[in-house]
C-alpha cells in the first residue's frame, strides 16, 4: 500500500499503541540490492545468519523469531522510488518478497505484518467524487 508521508507519523504511532513492532526502511539513496540488503539488515535487525540476498531476506521475514512477540508487525518502506527507478527489476523481486511474507502472516495466528511504502512528494489521491452535472 502506498500511503502519503504525512500520515506516516500518525500510522506509526497507532501501531506502536497497539502493541505492534514497528520498523522503518528508509531507501534514500540505496542504488544497488547490496545496498538495499545493507540497509535491510540494519533496519530490521535482522540475524546474524542474514545472507544478504533474496532467498535469506524472504525466510527471515517469514520467520520474525527475531522481533518481539507482537500482535503485529508495521514495516514503513520509505523514499523507495528511487530505487525503483535505478533497479526497476530488482524492486518487482523487493516488492515480491514483501508481498509473500505478508500473505504468509496473513494466515497465521501469530501476529500479522502490514507494509507501507511511503514517498516524499507523494500527493494524497482525491477520492473519485460525483460525476460533473451538465448544465
Amino acid at each position: 500500500m502506498t500511503l502519503d508521508p504525512r500520515a506516516l507519523a500518525p500510522a506509526l504511532a497507532a501501531a506502536e499503541e497497539a502493541g505492534w513492532t514497528t520498523v522503518r526502511l528508509d531507501l534514500d539513496g540505496v542504488r544497488s540490492k547490496d545496498e538495499l540488503m545493507r540497509r535491510c539488515g540494519e533496519a530490521l535487525r535482522l540475524p546474524e545468519h542474514f545472507g544478504g540476498n533474496w532467498d535469506a531476506l524472504a525466510d527471515c521475514l517469514i520467520d520474525l523469531s527475531w522481533l518481539p512477540e507482537a500482535p503485529g508487525r508495521l514495516l514503513a518502506v520509505t523514499s523507495w522510488r528511487g530505487y525503483a527507478v535505478a533497479r526497476p527489476g530488482d524492486w518487482e523481486t523487493f516488492r515480491d518478497v514483501l508481498e509473500q511474507a505478508v500473505d504468509f502472516w496473513r494466515n497465521s495466528t501469530e501476529g500479522a505484518l502490514t507494509v507501507l511504502l511511503a514517498e516524499p512528494g507523494d500527493k494524497p489521491r482525491p477520492k473519485p467524487g460525483p460525476p460533473p452535472r451538465r448544465g
